[in-house]
Order: C-alpha cells, then structure tokens, then sequence
C-alpha cells in the first residue's frame, strides 16, 4: 500500500464540457515546484506552468476518495452533489488518485477556498467549463486524463447524460 496520500477528483459534467481549474503555477525556484519535478524541468528556475486540473485534493484522514472529491468541489468551488460512481483511477504527481463522476450538481461554480485565498499573479486559479478541444489546451494534467474525459464527453453527448 502506498503511504502517499491519495487524491480524490470530482468530475462534473454539463452540456457537453467538463468543470476544470485552469492552473497557472510559477514557483520561485524549481526545487520549490511539483510540476517542475514531474515534468523533469531541471531548473533552477521555474518557468511557470500552464495546466488544468479536475476539482479535488488530498484525502483526510478517515475520510474516503469519495468524500474527499465531494468536499474538495463544494470547497473549490462551492457546488454541491453526490458521486455516482468511480470512472477511473490513477496517478497525480506520484499519488494514487479517485475519479469520480459526480450528479445532481447544484449551484454555480465560482472559485473559493484555499484556491480563491492564494489566487494572484504567480498562483492563478479560474474555474472553466471545457469542451474536448479545450481540454488539449489547457493541457490536461495528468495528460492521461485528457483522452479518458474527451471519451466521456463523447459518450454523455450521445447518450444525453454521462
């Protein structure tokens, strides 16, 4: 069993797009920077990072992934629902990571938290609703993600509903 802690994402889909949190991440140093290390930029300065990621964060002690996906979407951005299932696992810089589908969303994403407290020039957080071609844009990330949320996309909007 991994002593990393776990992550768990919420996966909140709407109208053909997924929620993300459009990142744009510039450390003083690389060796201060996680995305530096997972992208094997050597530094030593970080040259900032453009990416999105799923709304979600680390799971607490005696809380599940499941839980930890649903506190980490009401408290970044304030939506509330409840997961209808796990899509996918995986990694998120080295952590083992919970994708869940979550329905019965109510309210309107707007950025809060942690993430709306530390939002500023070098640390910027926008919440986005995404399409496919989007999600190539904002560069994904874990990359993996990308190709298992277009999939999901295409499914929802033929069938009407992930």
């Amino acid at each position: 069993m991994s002593t990393k802690i776990p992550r768990g994402a919420a996966v909140v889909v709407e109208a053909g797009k997924v929620l993300v949190v459009k990142r744009y991440l510039r450390q003083a140093t690389s060796a201060e920077c996680v995305m530096c290390e997972y992208a094997g930029v050597p530094g030593p300065e970080c040259a900032g990072h453009r990416y999105a990621v799923l709304p979600g964060g680390h799971v607490e002690e005696g809380e599940s992934a499941a839980g930890a996906a649903l506190r980490e979407l009401e408290e970044e951005t304030t939506l509330t629902g409840r997961i209808d299932r796990l899509l996918w696992t995986g990694t998120h810089n080295g952590r083992p990571a919970y994708y869940f589908l979550v329905d019965d969303v109510s309210g309107v994403p707007e950025l809060s938290g942690d993430e709306a407290a530390e939002h500023g020039p070098s640390n910027h957080f926008e919440l986005r609703w995404a399409d496919s071609a989007e999600l190539a844009d904002f560069g994904m990330y874990p990359a993996a993600l990308r190709e298992q949320l277009v999939g999901l996309l295409e499914v929802s909007g033929q069938a009407g509903q992930p």
